[in-house]
Parts: C-alpha cells; sequence; structure tokens
C-alpha cells in the first residue's frame, strides 16, 4: 500500500516550510555513531525514536538531512547544543 500526500497536507507542509525559513542541517561525519546521533537529536530536537533513526539514515546513505525549522532565535540555542555534542551541523536560511 503507497502512500499519498493529498492536497491539503502539501498545503500545510508548504505553508510550515515558508513560515520557517531557518533549518538545521545534520552532515554525514566519520565519528559519530549512529547512537550517539539518535541519542543527540532525541535529547537536543525533541525527535521520537523513529524520527531520529530514520534522520540518523538519511544522513549515513545521502550526506545530509534537515533536522530542524523554526525561528532562528529557537534554532541558535539548539544548533549550538548539537556542535557542542560533537555533530557535523549548519544553520541555514532556506
Amino acid at each position: 500500500m503507497s502512500k499519498t500526500i493529498t492536497k491539503d497536507k502539501q498545503d500545510q507542509l508548504l505553508d510550515r516550510i515558508s513560515k520557517y525559513p531557518w533549518v538545521i542541517f545534520l552532515h554525514n561525519d566519520d565519528h559519530n555513531t549512529f547512537d550517539w546521533v539518535i541519542s543527540c537529536l532525541m535529547e537536543h530536537c525533541d525527535h521520537h525514536l523513529e524520527q531520529a533513526t530514520q534522520c540518523a539514515h538519511i544522513v549515513h546513505f545521502v550526506g545530509v538531512c534537515d533536522v530542524k525549522r523554526g525561528e532562528l532565535d529557537q534554532l541558535k540555542k539548539i544548533y549550538e547544543s548539537l556542535k557542542t555534542a560533537g555533530l557535523s551541523v549548519t544553520l541555514e536560511e532556506v
């Protein structure tokens, strides 16, 4: 069974993206373990286990994943805490 996104759901997603133009991107590296990345995403980004695990796999296979969107002031603290934890992250306006 395939999942399809309805027009209303797609509009909601696009509204959210345009409403929050700042994004924290997590980049692949050679020194953090899956468990550490998942733990950091859960602690600092308030991800659930499944979401954090999916992000870790995307980063591993694609090289980068957006892990948090929001207002700049909100994301600065999260970005700094992820950097302090040793993750390779960037904070960008999209």
